[in-house]
């Protein structure tokens, strides 16, 4: 299975997946601004590109210039890795619905940013991550997997970020390798696993799949 990843930034779930790879390849690593990102996924062999939004008038120029880059190579998945543009309708339809995301809380509660801050402030026991299947919607699409962690009372945006973050590179590349293998099934909207071993790897939190509605 060959996956386009997207990135914005320093690309840390991009370097997770590059070093866990089981059952796919990574055919291209994709920005849509200067990322340090770029620089560690070319250090490390794979192919880069940088679609710069601020060099197009227009989303839709930007995203059709991007779309391009990565349909010349085929990939079986996009992958959004802190890829912080909101694709269209047009962009996710163009590869078949084919595009997953993480997002670090326990969609669908607190899509969006500053998801640590916000949940800390609302007094939160529990937090987490979520992988999901993008739709035009922010962080809206069904949901294959997540995992919940517990909040403890020396917990600060910091700490939370970082332990969450953790959670992330487990995650990513577990439920990944699980769609390569044929563990999980995707059929439009609808999500359902047939094997759930390739999760128990992820350590330090609760692992939920089916998962949470």
């Amino acid at each position: 299975m060959k996956i386009a990843i997207l990135i914005s930034g320093r690309g840390s779930n991009m370097a997770a997946l590059a070093e866990n790879r089981q059952g796919f390849d990574i055919c291209l690593v994709a920005a849509d601004r200067p990322a340090a990102g770029l620089g560690i996924a070319l250090q490390n062999g794979h192919k880069t590109a940088l679609v710069d939004r601020s060099t197009y008038s227009a989303k839709q120029e930007h995203e059709a210039a991007l779309a391009d880059e990565i349909a010349a190579l085929k990939p079986d998945w996009i992958i959004l890795a802190g890829y912080m543009s909101v694709l269209s309708e047009t962009f996710i339809n163009r590869f078949d619905g084919r595009v997953l995301n993480i997002h670090p809380s326990l969609l669908p509660d607190y899509k969006g940013l500053n998801t640590h801050a916000r949940v800390l402030a609302d007094g939160r026991t529990h937090h987490g991550v979520s992988v999901h299947l993008v739709t035009a919607a922010l962080d809206d699409g069904p949901l294959l997997a997540q995992i919940e962690l517990e909040i403890t009372p020396n917990d600060t945006e910091t700490s939370l970020s970082e332990r969450v973050l953790a959670l992330e590179h487990q995650l990513y590349p577990a439920v990944i390798a699980a769609l390569s293998e044929g563990a999980v099934h995707i059929d439009g909207l609808n999500v359902r696993w047939s094997d759930t071993s390739r999760l128990s790897s992820v350590t330090g939190g609760i692992v939920c799949f089916p998962p949470l509605d």
